[in-house]
């Protein structure tokens, strides 16, 4: 007989330190700009599923080159409209304009990988010229 486990309801700092890899200075920064609301016990925080949820959604926005700022009013919208079409439509325009700066980016990246091959090429031209000359 298999046991299922069901996710727990609440967490502690360290659980989600040590799930995510992070360290509990980061998550405290998280909590100080909103994005998440523990509540507390004393002096200890005590974080829900919906915490751990939004913790895992900064990380994967952190990644794909969200802000917190742009984190915030996506977890804004949420909040304000649970059917969440707002929040799909401003998540659509935010992944647009990410997609549209990477795209400028690997543009600007390929101009200057041309720009070094042409002046690798210049000084391997002037080193095998002056490698002639001193065998002349």
């Amino acid at each position: 007989m298999s046991t299922i486990h069901s996710p727990q309801s609440t967490y502690s700092i360290s659980d989600l330190s040590k799930e995510f890899d992070i360290t509990t200075r980061s998550i405290r920064f998280y909590e100080d700009q909103g994005l998440i609301k523990p509540k507390r016990r004393g002096q200890t925080r005590i974080y829900s599923l919906k915490d751990r949820v939004r913790l895992k959604l900064i990380l994967r926005g952190k990644r794909l080159g969200f802000s917190l700022a742009e984190t915030r009013r996506l977890f804004e919208l949420y909040d304000a409209d649970k059917s969440s079409s707002t929040q799909l439509n401003t998540m659509l325009d935010l992944v647009n304009e990410k997609k549209s700066a990477l795209q400028q980016q690997m543009d600007d990246i390929k101009v200057v990988l041309m720009e070094l091959n042409s002046a690798e090429q210049q000084c391997k031209a002037a080193l095998e010229d002056n490698s002639t000359k001193k065998n002349k």
